[in-house]
């Protein structure tokens, strides 16, 4: 009896070392951090600060600092990481958007920082920071990439110093990075729950019923292994917003995950798909690229309020790439409804609509979409600005000059004889996509609201118009 009862206390005792092993550690929060307003020429303001006007829609933007000591972890494939080093010191930088009390509709979203080509880029905000003020949600940026907080360094000295995440050149990698993105979510306070005395409330009161992730492109596949190495051991966000890239995710655990992918995204994704589940749903967007029109112009909007200059200047760069660029497909609409579907799911155990891949014509020796006879991919969710087609929108390109062309996708415009071949009245173009947009809002690919704006330009555009 003596032996057993000792057994179970050393399994107990491994059980607790193993769980203390697992959990986030705590950090400490920093601020507000007092900010100069964008564009004053102190650069004692937030770097990526909303182009989105939170003011006049009641919302308040705050910069914080956040510090610890994170762990390193193991990155087994599909497998629960461990931990391979501890006490490493990180200071970063979060920026959070949040309504007043009244409005806010308990939901948080958690955007990893996306820093390919430099610097930092909210780059979901652009897509759904409208979407989000609309709605009531609160809305937490991080920087969790070492590569960010240099370009915010060199920008401003002054304010951004002190961050490092790499315990003084320690740790490559990004190897805290998660720990850092664990550390947000777990400073945020839910239903219940309050801030220990002497420390600081991000969302100044707000409670979170529900918390979600999100990150596009290079952070969706950071969110990705976080999602199959760390957020296990220690889960933090209810759901998981994967955008634009990241490999296959487990799908073992509680945790809600919902991958959207515009067409730039399934070249290297869709010869291995991966099917949908009870706690993982993809779709597909048809004609749209990573970096669309609306990336270009949201991130247009970012670089001029940075620097003091009018918005209303926003206009897309010339990339110098093969093809015109930017897909005039919207992205952001079905990007909008999943989010939507996703708290819904989360709250209420209701599954995602599911929806058509995007079609392969061949596999080997390279993989080729089906495509119509304007060049079109055949397939995945269709817009009406897809399938009522006025232009040939794609999600590839390619440069020489500019290695980000082929994010860009590509828009030519059809000549006036495509377009009068295809749609010989205004009232048979305006009456097609408004077919297209009804069954889009009845599938559950659209929102309302992207639906009455949708028909109203097709009502206003000159096609078909003689």
């Amino acid at each position: 009896m003596q032996k057993t009862n000792l057994s179970v206390s050393l399994l107990l005792g491994m059980a607790l070392v193993k769980s203390s092993l697992a959990a986030v550690p705590d950090a400490e929060i920093i601020g507000p951090i007092e900010a100069d307003p964008p564009g004053d020429p102190s650069r004692n303001s937030i770097y990526a600060a909303s182009a989105i006007e939170l003011t006049a829609n009641g919302y308040i933007e705050e910069e914080f600092f956040i510090e610890g000591d994170g762990n390193q972890y193991s990155n087994p494939e599909l497998e629960s990481g461990t931990i391979i080093g501890s006490n490493h010191r990180y200071r970063t930088r979060l920026i959070v958007r949040r309504p007043q009390e009244e409005d806010f509709n308990g939901i948080v979203i958690v955007e990893w920082i996306n820093v390919t080509g430099g610097p930092d880029k909210d780059i979901d905000w652009w897509y759904s920071g409208s979407h989000f003020v609309r709605n009531g949600y609160a809305y937490v940026a991080v920087s969790a990439q070492q590569m960010g907080i240099d370009t915010m360094k060199e920008w401003s000295p002054e304010r951004y110093g002190s961050l490092d995440i790499t315990h003084d050149g320690m740790v490559g990698g990004d190897g805290l990075s998660y720990d850092i993105f664990s550390s947000v979510g777990k400073a945020i306070n839910r239903v219940g729950e309050s801030t220990p005395a002497g420390g600081v409330d991000i969302l100044d009161g707000l409670k979170a019923d529900i918390i979600i992730a999100t990150g596009h492109s290079q952070s969706a596949s950071r969110l990705a292994l976080y999602l199959n190495n760390i957020h296990p051991l220690d889960p933090i966000y209810d759901g998981v917003m994967v955008h634009g890239g990241g490999g296959r995710i487990r799908d073992d655990q509680s945790t809600k995950i919902f991958k959207v992918m515009a067409e730039t995204d399934m070249v290297r994704r869709a010869a291995t798909p991966q099917p949908n589940t009870d706690t993982f749903v993809q779709w597909e967007v048809a004609g749209t690229s990573r970096a669309d029109y609306d990336f270009e112009i949201e991130y247009s909007k970012l670089r001029l309020l940075r620097d003091g200059l009018p918005l209303s200047q926003a206009q897309a760069r010339d990339a110098g790439c093969e093809l015109p660029t930017h897909s005039r497909i919207p992205f952001r609409d079905p990007f909008n409804a999943a989010f939507e579907h996703l708290v819904k799911w989360i709250k209420d155990d209701v599954r995602p609509p599911s929806a058509e891949p995007l079609q392969v014509a061949r596999m080997m020796p390279e993989l080729e979409f089906a495509r119509d006879e304007n060049g079109n991919i055949l397939g995945g969710i269709r817009l009406a600005e897809h399938a009522i087609a006025t232009a040939k929108n794609t999600g590839m390109n390619s440069g020489v000059t500019n290695r980000f062309c082929f994010l860009y996708g590509s828009h030519e415009p059809f000549n006036a004889e495509v377009l009068d071949n295809l749609y010989p009245s205004h009232e048979a173009y305006v009456e097609a996509v408004t077919e297209v947009v009804r069954k889009n809002l009845e599938d559950g690919y659209i929102l309302p609201y992207a639906a009455e704006r949708t028909i109203r330009e097709a009502e206003a555009s000159s096609i078909g118009r003689r």
